[in-house]
């Protein structure tokens, strides 16, 4: 089977995995019920059975067709770090009381050596129903693990489809900037932003917690108090100011700007201002940043500052001068940046905070954690609302690519059966509705799940890539879609099937598991 080369690198050596970013992610981090049934499924000698779990999301974010999956990372730092500690486990003591001393003993020794991890890799395209995460092992670990799991990937992916969804729409060569720390729900909340944002495909930050964390460029401009502080130019103390080669110095930094001022011949605010300065700058070998627009009509301002920057540059002779960068602000989203592009504009960067971090049109992804096999007998989650309805038993799956090298359609397969292959015609059906079927001939096959955690196996593991790598994998997926895929209004939903023997099993066990109803 040809495959897409596996970027990550996988080992068997036990490369130490630091603990999660956030100290507070412990196994604390659960809900009671998780604790209830771990203790039932401990009374009831049934904790270690072995069970099969995934991690999945039912419908795709922000009325789009496409998810980016993040958050992986922090949870394998978590599993690999999974311990009770004493304080823990008195506490517990003291939530569950009528509990035997003998559970409790059982909590001290539990670990996730018995856990074995396959997930897609970071920074992937991911769609509805398809397994992010596969978990296996004893049932009453891997429970413990659903709610920390589904905290660290559900909000790390709604994000960083956020961030792809503005680069989408702001275009490849423009700079965007994460500027959302102070709007951002609490510390992790911004940290967590600033990092998957950044998968996303912004290129900066304004968190410089998250540049020393994580390596992310950091980008910032200054507050209308700096200006608002000096009440004239005579505060300004220091005038004088050394050239960039340092071979002189100019004493009086201040007349050499008002003397470009007035070569301007324009009144003394804003935009002229500015240039007055960059001009008296550029005398002394330093080069001009560029402006920030943060109120306004964008569009229109930020032409009218290019065309006199380009008038400046014609003027003077200054060669680059109609360059100067001009970077927006104020409130930005989606719609804005798809509003000035048919406008038309002259923003090079953006800077993106409230709606982008705090994800203000969906409050969450709505991942989902759900048994699919215990003990080697599949399960299945039944509902009258069919999107509720799992897929059930150990799952393969892949992703089917077209001639043209786009992704046609992701597919899951029983974990026997033989893996689609290159040239092969195969009939990939729509998982519950019996009509939605289709053959496909792929000419390229991807494997999409990875083991990142085999726990006592002995299988290989991938290592963890490097955040600039999962950002990498991240834009190079997002090129791999078809562009009606991707589009803001009304896109095309992109296909995730099942194999045609996986599909009558589902039915088989639905017809199965489902109560016949009596009428009377």
């Amino acid at each position: 089977m040809e495959t897409i080369p596996k970027e990550n690198g996988s080992t068997t050596a036990a490369t130490p995995i630091r603990a999660a970013t956030n100290p507070m992610v412990t196994p604390l981090l659960t809900d009671l019920y998780q604790f209830t049934m771990a203790y039932a499924y401990w009374k009831a000698g049934k904790h270690l059975e072995r069970a099969v779990f995934d991690l999945y999301f039912r419908k795709n974010p922000f009325g789009g067709e496409y998810t980016v999956f993040a958050g992986l990372e922090e949870c394998i730092r978590l599993i690999a770090n999974f311990h009770f500690k004493k304080d823990d486990i008195s506490f517990m003591r003291s939530v569950m009381p009528n509990c035997e001393d003998e559970f409790f003993e059982y909590l001290t020794q539990i670990d996730c050596s018995d856990v074995e991890v396959y997930a897609i890799p970071e920074g992937s395209v991911v769609f509805p129903k398809v397994p992010l995460i596969r978990i296996e092992g004893p049932v009453a670990v891997v429970q413990l693990l659903e709610t920390p799991f589904v905290n660290l990937v559900n909000y790390a992916s709604l994000v960083a489809t956020n961030a792809a969804r503005h680069r989408f729409v702001a275009g490849k060569d423009k700079m965007l900037m994460e500027f959302g720390l102070r709007r951002a729900q609490g510390p992790d909340g911004g940290i967590s932003a600033s990092k998957y944002c950044y998968i996303g495909g912004f290129d900066a930050t304004s968190n410089v917690a998250a540049g020393n964390l994580f390596g992310i460029p950091l980008r910032g401009t200054h507050s209308h108090a700096f200006v608002s502080s000096y009440m004239s130019p005579d505060e300004i103390v220091v005038k004088s100011l050394r050239s960039h080669d340092g071979s002189s110095t100019c004493m009086d930094f201040l007349t050499l700007v008002r003397t470009w001022l007035s070569k301007l011949q324009v009144m003394r605010s804003g935009i002229p201002n500015f240039c007055a300065v960059a001009l008296a700058l550029n005398d002394l070998g330093y080069t001009a940043s560029g402006i920030r627009l943060d109120s306004g009509d964008l569009a229109y301002l930020s032409t009218e500052a290019r065309n006199f920057f380009l008038s400046v540059e014609k003027e003077f002779n200054k060669s680059g001068f109609g360059k100067m960068a001009v970077t927006a602000s104020n409130d930005l989203n989606e719609e804005t940046l798809d509003a000035l592009n048919k406008q038309g504009h002259e923003i090079d960067a953006f800077g993106i905070g409230t709606y982008l971090v705090t994800c203000y049109t969906q409050a969450a992804l709505g991942c989902v954690f759900k048994l699919v096999e215990i003990k080697d007998q599949p399960r299945i989650k039944l509902s009258e609302d069919v999107t509720k309805v799992s897929i059930p038993c150990k799952k393969r799956c892949f992703r089917l690519y077209g001639k043209e090298g786009y992704a046609l359609v992701d597919i899951m397969t029983g974990e026997d059966e033989t893996p689609p292959k290159v040239g092969q015609r195969l009939l990939c059906r729509h998982p519950f509705n019996e009509s939605k079927r289709a053959y496909v001939v792929p000419q390229c096959v991807e494997e999409l799940l990875r083991c990142y955690w085999p726990g006592s196996s002995n299988k290989p593991r991938e290592e963890l890539p490097s955040l600039n790598k999962v950002r990498e994998r991240c834009m190079q997926q997002l090129e791999q879609m078809r562009s009606d895929h991707m589009r803001r209004l009304n896109p095309t939903p992109y296909k995730v099937s099942v194999s045609a023997k996986l599909y009558d099993f589902i039915h088989f066990l639905w017809l199965s598991e489902a109560p016949v109803g009596e009428l009377q």
